[in-house]
C-alpha cells in the first residue's frame, strides 16, 4: 500500500538523520547521569540518610537542585525524547539485520525501551515545571485505583509478574552479555572492550535484581491488597535495605547502578544508532 510505503520511507529518513543520532547519543549521557544519581540515592537509603525517592523522579529532582540543574534537565529531556523516537522507529520498521522470531523480539524490546525513555523524559519535564513528579507515589495511587475495580488485583498482580520477567531478562542479558551485539565492538581496543562489557554485565544484573524485587512487591501488594508496597524501584530499594545484610546488598546494587551509568556513557560513543 502506498501510504504504508510512504510511512516506512519517512521513518527510515528520520532514523538515518544525523541530528537524531546526535541527540540520541546525548540522551545516553543523560540516561547515565540518572543512573548515577539513583546509585547515590540507593547509598543514602542504605545508610538511612535519604529523604528522596530512590527512583528516576528522585534522581531528576536531585539533578534539578544542582547549579544549572534546570538547564541539565532540559538537555536530559530532549536527549531521552530523541532516544524514544529512535527506538520507536526501530520498533516500527527497524532491526532488519534480524530475521523471523529474532526480529519480532527485538522490535518488541524496542517498543518497551520507547515507553521507558518517554517516561523518563516526561518525568524530567514535570520536574522542570515543578509539577508533581513523584513516580513512586503515582505508581502507588494508580495501583490503589486499579485494585479497587473488579478484577483489578489480578491486573496489578499480572503487571508485577511482567516486571519480574523484565528483571530476570535484564539479569540474563547481563550474564550472557547479549547487550554487546548492539555495540560497535570493532571500534574498541581490547582493554576498552573488556571494561565496557564488565560494566554492562554488572549494571544489567544489578538492575535485574532491583526491578525483579519491585515486581515481587507488586505481586505481594495485589495479593495482600497493600498498594503502599507497589511503589516501584523506590519500594524495592527500601525492601532490600530491610533484609539481612541489607546495607551490604543495597551498596552492591548501588554499585551496579553506577556501573550501568558509566556503561551508558560508553554507549553514547559505541552504541549502534
Amino acid at each position: 500500500m502506498p501510504n504504508t510505503r510512504d510511512a516506512r520511507r519517512t521513518a527510515h529518513q528520520v532514523g538515518e538523520s544525523r541530528w537524531l543520532e546526535t541527540l540520541a547519543r546525548v540522551g545516553f549521557i543523560g540516561y547515565g547521569v540518572v543512573h548515577l544519581l539513583v546509585a547515590w540515592l540507593a547509598l543514602q537509603i542504605a545508610f538511612g540518610r535519604s529523604g528522596a525517592n530512590g527512583d528516576q523522579s528522585g534522581a531528576l529532582r536531585t539533578l534539578a537542585q544542582q547549579p544549572l540543574g534546570k538547564v541539565l534537565l532540559v538537555a536530559v529531556a530532549v536527549g531521552l525524547a530523541a532516544m524514544a523516537l529512535w527506538q520507536g522507529i526501530e520498533a516500527a520498521v527497524g532491526h532488519r539485520a534480524e530475521q523471523g522470531r529474532d526480529r519480532v523480539v527485538e522490535r518488541v524490546l524496542s517498543a518497551g525501551r520507547t515507553a521507558v525513555y518517554l517516561s523518563f523524559a516526561w518525568t524530567a519535564v514535570q520536574v522542570f515545571r515543578d509539577a508533581n513528579a513523584d513516580t513512586a507515589g503515582q505508581q502507588q495511587a494508580m495501583s490503589a485505583r486499579v485494585m479497587a475495580e473488579p478484577g483489578g488485583r489480578w491486573l496489578v498482580g499480572a503487571a508485577g509478574v511482567v516486571l519480574v520477567g523484565i528483571g530476570i531478562g535484564m539479569a540474563v542479558n547481563g550474564i550472557t552479555q547479549r547487550f554487546t551485539k548492539h555495540l560497535r565492538t570493532g571500534q574498541m581496543s581490547a582493554k576498552a572492550r573488556r571494561v565496557i562489557c564488565r560494566l554492562g554485565m554488572v549494571g544489567y544484573v544489578a538492575k535485574g535484581v532491583a526491578y525483579g524485587t519491585a515486581g515481587v512487591l507488586v505481586v505481594v501488594a495485589a495479593v495482600q491488597y497493600a498498594p503502599e508496597q507497589a511503589r516501584g524501584l523506590d519500594a524495592a530499594l527500601h525492601t532490600l535495605r530491610e533484609q539481612a545484610f541489607g546495607t551490604l546488598l543495597l551498596c552492591l546494587v548501588a554499585a551496579g547502578f553506577a556501573a550501568f551509568g558509566v556503561y551508558c556513557f560508553a554507549q553514547s560513543r559505541y552504541r549502534k544508532v
